[in-house]
């Protein structure tokens, strides 16, 4: 189940999810669906407003890694190499890393919630950064569950899951090995932590039509509930284990 925030406090939400799960595209459809009902919506980038001395770690990483900057798409398409280089340097560096960006997220969050916006969207999470630790490992699981519960849960942490091979197609810019260990990473974080409302893989229509239904059955606004009138998708991602509504959770506590 998702918290129930207050009518007249202002919600936020997270999307989560692999390279090409998606993300932008439902973002856009949930903020353009709240301002056609008359809310305010803001939109926050992780990456760009939260995490610290991104330029530092991007220039680093092509420094030292020499792999492709930029974004990847269909017609063009890169080798990134950073996130997807495990080492226990690297991990050590990223745990300093992950730790500065979620005390940086939480007074983000504690800034937005005291904001006049009735929705705040967040373009990945911290949740994002804790899906590229090596997970199986006893130490780095207790380190994500702390980190987790560090930063205020969002209403509705989506996350988005996606085929691996469909999404390097639409992003690519990991090897497809890749992609498979960061799926499951994300859904072994969800059995870590619980709390994420897993949108299976489905057609865009199909995903956007849940996203929209989750939120109006899940948030609270200031003006009036708006009509649900979308369906719901069945809880059954196939053989993968994964949670529709996740646990329960507490209301945002900062």
């Amino acid at each position: 189940m998702t918290a129930q925030p207050k009518s007249d406090a202002t919600n936020f939400v997270s999307f989560s999810g692999m390279d090409g799960a998606g993300k932008s595209t439902q973002i856009e459809a949930l903020r353009a669906e709240m301002v056609a009902n008359g809310l305010q919506v803001v939109v926050i980038r992780f990456w760009d407003e939260i995490a610290k001395l991104t330029q530092f770690r991007e220039a680093a990483g092509h420094a030292i890694f020499k792999g492709d900057r930029g974004v990847g798409t269909p017609a063009a398409p890169i080798n990134r190499i950073d996130k997807n280089v495990r080492s226990s340097f690297m991990t050590g560096v990223r745990l300093l890393l992950y730790t500065i960006d979620a005390v940086s997220l939480r007074f983000a969050v504690k800034k937005a919630i005291r904001s006049k916006a009735d929705l705040v969207i967040f373009d990945r999470y911290i949740y994002d950064e804790l899906a590229n630790l090596s997970l199986s490992n006893p130490a780095i699981r207790a380190y994500a569950w702390l980190i987790a519960n560090l930063v205020p849960r969002p209403h509705i942490s989506y996350l988005l899951d996606a085929d691996p091979v469909k999404a390097r197609a639409r992003k690519p810019e990991y090897p497809l090995e890749f992609l498979y260990v960061n799926r499951r990473a994300y859904l072994a974080l969800n059995d870590l932590i619980g709390g994420f409302t897993v949108i299976c893989p489905m057609p865009i229509e199909d995903v956007q039509r849940t996203v929209l239904s989750y939120a109006r059955k899940g948030l609270s606004f200031r003006t009036p509930r708006m009509k649900d009138d979308s369906g719901m998708a069945s809880d059954d991602c196939g053989s993968e284990k994964a949670k529709l509504d996740g646990t329960e959770i507490d209301p945002v506590t900062l």
